[in-house]
């Protein structure tokens, strides 16, 4: 299965500014930070009427924040809901407690091994209160679980609306595109295990962190993982036939992907080779990097 054969959906309706509904007690603000990683930007959420739950302020766009704030008008913020900490999601949390006096809601990403970085990260981060798969957090009519979902990031957790039957999905799973799993933070084997996780739950509406709703939720987290095991086999059958770095894998595979995105499938190939070779899928000297050299595994047989 390639990527084409997921049923994405590109069309969104949507005005900058606005907070449009897109669920029974549920605004949709989009921030103004359209780009080939955000689609038209990032979806910013708020949950309830009166006392409600603002999900991921987003990047550090002041007029983002003012737009946020003329919508929650004569409303009280009880939590900041983040649901990982790349920039696009979790910087304006800052800036909206100033405004609110709302706690923010969140995990630190995991500490990584010799000295590596969080690519595109808020490193000043600091939740008011951490949560771990299962913390329920309430307000009048509304209650989110977190569900810890750990691949596209460390610290991603998604939440699902009880009242609802609908989960904020993050990055975890978008409707318009594939989501990105960059190491050293982004892990592939723990990506499969959490869209295992959505697959075992029943939510029937997905709210993502950028792009439209996902209405057929179990055929579409299974046409992801999907895609994501034809990836390696796919790099199993390359690695059989000699290819035997990761910008070659890159060429081979992304055929007819703009040579500006090659950055991006390399780490995303990366990532499954981090994967494959725990796996025993393929073999490389020490860790794997961007300048390793692989060779089939004996799993790979």
């Amino acid at each position: 299965m390639s990527s084409a054969d997921i049923p994405f959906r590109k069309e969104m309706a949507y005005e900058y500014g606005t907070a449009q509904g897109v669920a029974s007690g549920v605004r949709r603000i989009v921030a103004e930070n359209p780009s080939a990683f955000t689609h038209v930007g990032t979806n910013t959420y708020i949950v309830g009427e009166g006392e409600v739950a603002v999900i991921d302020p987003g990047p550090m766009i002041e007029q983002h924040v003012e737009n946020i704030k003329d919508a929650l008008a004569g409303e009280t913020v009880t939590h900041i809901v983040v649901t990982h900490t790349h920039m696009d999601h979790s910087p304006a949390s800052n800036w909206l407690k100033q405004l609110v006096d709302a706690p923010i809601v969140g995990t630190y990403p995991s500490p990584l091994n010799g000295g590596q970085t969080v690519e595109a990260h808020q490193e000043d981060f600091a939740p008011d209160e951490e949560i771990a798969n299962g913390d329920i957090i309430a307000g009048p009519g509304w209650t989110l679980e977190a569900v810890h979902t750990p691949g596209h990031m460390s610290n991603h957790h998604c939440f699902a609306l009880k009242e609802n039957n609908l989960l904020f999905s993050g990055d975890h799973v978008m409707g318009w595109n594939t989501t990105i799993v960059s190491p050293p933070d982004g892990n592939m084997r723990e990506y499969l295990d959490s869209l295992r996780v959505c697959l075992a739950r029943d939510e029937d509406l997905y709210l993502p962190g950028h792009g439209p709703e996902i209405t057929n939720t179990k055929p579409f987290v299974q046409a992801y993982l999907n895609h994501r095991l034809m990836r390696e086999a796919q790099i199993a059958k390359f690695l059989d036939e000699g290819a035997d770095t990761i910008p070659e894998l890159v060429r081979r595979i992304y055929t007819h992907l703009p040579e500006k995105m090659h950055g991006a499938a390399a780490r995303s190939v990366q990532a499954h080779m981090e994967h494959m070779v725990g796996t025993n899928r393929a073999i490389c000297d020490g860790p794997v990097t961007a300048s390793s050299v692989f060779v089939p595994g004996p799993a790979s047989a």
